[in-house]
């Protein structure tokens, strides 16, 4: 027997809603979303241009860095796992190649997006997996901070390309473009209209 309850939503805290859907926030949202942006840029770039990335050299860069992950694995405190230690061995070495395309143009496409605005919290979802992706094999770098403000674009995705291409691309796929007119947070329901007692 199917459960024919009606669906429960709980309504979103009034602070999130701020935060995260209001229009008053989208410059900050802006502001993180392009020094992300510029980060994974730059380093996209610098790969696409650089050599052992792309082209005839691919993959020679990318044995070195899950190597070194593979040394990391090891000894009294290991600080790769073992199951990541598993994938970089059985999965990632042997597609080496098609790994360093995947990370370089990868890096530069959600720069791209990111600077751009557009489809904001999906790029900053697949910027956030590469930065999981490097944590999980021993690179700290500036990982851990542009895996929370990755984070936080994420959580913000309704206004932080509201200054760029999601303006138009996010109504256009079906998100609605929210109370942006109004003031009102994005997403949030016009209140019906109130009735005089009888």
């Amino acid at each position: 027997m199917f459960n024919t309850a009606p669906d429960i939503h709980y309504p979103e805290p009034r602070i999130t809603r701020f935060l995260f859907a209001s229009k008053a926030m989208a410059p900050l949202w802006t502001i993180v979303r392009i020094y992300l942006g510029w980060q994974w840029l730059t380093s996209g770039w610098g790969k696409v241009t650089g050599g052992g990335w792309i082209g005839a050299e691919a993959g020679g860069a990318v044995r070195g860095f899950l190597n070194r992950a593979l040394e990391l694995s090891v000894g009294e405190r290991p600080s790769v796992t073992g199951w990541y230690a598993w994938l970089i061995e059985n999965v990632f070495l042997p597609n080496a190649a098609i790994m360093s395309h995947f990370v370089a143009f990868g890096e530069l496409l959600v720069g791209i997006a990111l600077i751009t605005g557009f489809l904001t919290g999906a790029s900053a979802f697949v910027g956030g997996l590469m930065n999981a992706a490097f944590l999980l094999a021993g690179t700290v770098s500036s990982n851990p901070v542009m895996f929370i403000l990755a984070t936080w674009v994420v959580l913000a995705w309704r206004v932080a390309g509201y200054y760029g291409l999601d303006y138009w691309v996010l109504p256009r796929i079906g998100a609605p473009r929210g109370g942006f007119g109004s003031g009102k947070p994005a997403g949030e329901s016009r209140a019906p209209e109130a009735h005089g007692q009888h």
